[in-house]
C-alpha cells in the first residue's frame, strides 16, 4: 500500500515531447485532424504550430496519478479534467498535484498540467486505489 496523506504533493512528472510525438500519437490514436500534423495547417487556422492531442496530455495527468499510487495503471478508478489550453510538441510538460482525500484504500488527487504558465489542464481530479 502506497502511504498517502490528505495534503501532500505528488511527485511532478516532467516531459518534453519531441517534435514527431503528435505523428506517433495520432497513429496510436486515430486522430489525424491537421492542427496535430501539418505545421502549415496549423498556422493557416491562426495556431503558433501543431499543437498535441488532448488526449495525449490528459494520459500525462492519468499516468502521474497512478505513478503516485504506486505504478500501477490500474490503480486509476477515475479521471475528470478540464482541458483549458493548448500544448506544443518540444516544450516541458510539468504535471502536479496534491492529494485532497484519502478514504481507506482510496486517494483523490488534484492534479495539473501546465507548459511553463499556461495551464493546459487545470481541475483535474483522479481517485486512486491505493
Amino acid at each position: 500500500m502506497t502511504d498517502l496523506n490528505t495534503g501532500d504533493a505528488i511527485p511532478e512528472l516532467r516531459v518534453t515531447p519531441d517534435k514527431y510525438l503528435p505523428h506517433r500519437y495520432a497513429g496510436a490514436s486515430g486522430d489525424f485532424n491537421p492542427i496535430h500534423i501539418d505545421p502549415e495547417f496549423a498556422k493557416a487556422v491562426g495556431l503558433p504550430s501543431t499543437i498535441l492531442h488532448g488526449l495525449y496530455m490528459m494520459g500525462l495527468v492519468a499516468r502521474s496519478a497512478t505513478d503516485a499510487a504506486g505504478g500501477d495503471p490500474k490503480a486509476l478508478k477515475r479521471l475528470s479534467v478540464q482541458f483549458r489550453g493548448m500544448g506544443a510538441p518540444e516544450t516541458e510538460i510539468v504535471v502536479s498535484g496534491t492529494v485532497k482525500s484519502v478514504d481507506g484504500e482510496k486517494a483523490t488527487i488534484d492534479v495539473v498540467a501546465a507548459q511553463g504558465e499556461n495551464q493546459t489542464i487545470r481541475n483535474a481530479e483522479a481517485e486512486v486505489q491505493l
